[in-house]
């Protein structure tokens, strides 16, 4: 596990909500070519710390679950709302800002088409406060 320097961009993303909080998840490129190698995951719930997510994770994994495990879990929820249309929201091409400080994890591989994970403090363009308010939900972790 390495800290995430913190990024932000212009690209695809998507708003969430899983066990009652909202969370943003967009793509990062790491050169030129724009290929969305990194996965930027993070909470948009006001008072919400990005430290609930891999909370959520540690939750949903075995016992023996490793950093790179909770990471997956992570990319996989993320992935999983966006293709299934499970979604507050939908941008094809917004603003957002991850703070430096949060999580990165290197897959080592690709992992739902992302080779890393960043997690932290999010921001993301054009999210309302009703968007972002806590969300009922049937399950708590």
């Amino acid at each position: 596990m390495h800290h995430a320097n913190g990024a932000e961009g212009r690209t695809r993303t998507c708003v969430f909500a899983m066990f009652g909080t909202v969370f943003g998840y967009a793509t990062h490129h790491l050169d030129e070519r724009r290929l969305g190698e990194v996965g930027i995951v993070g909470p948009l719930t006001p008072g919400v710390d990005w430290s609930r997510l891999w909370q959520m994770a540690a939750a949903m994994n075995k016992e023996s679950a490793t950093e790179t495990d909770k990471g997956r879990w992570i990319m996989l929820q993320a992935h999983r709302a966006f293709v299934c249309g499970d979604l507050l929201a939908r941008w094809e091409a917004t603003g957002w800002k991850l703070e430096p400080g949060g999580r990165r994890i290197d897959f080592g591989g690709p992992w739902c088409n992302r080779y890393e994970l960043w997690t932290g403090k999010l921001t993301v363009e054009g999210t309302t406060p009703d968007m972002v308010a806590p969300k009922p939900t049937t399950y708590t972790v």
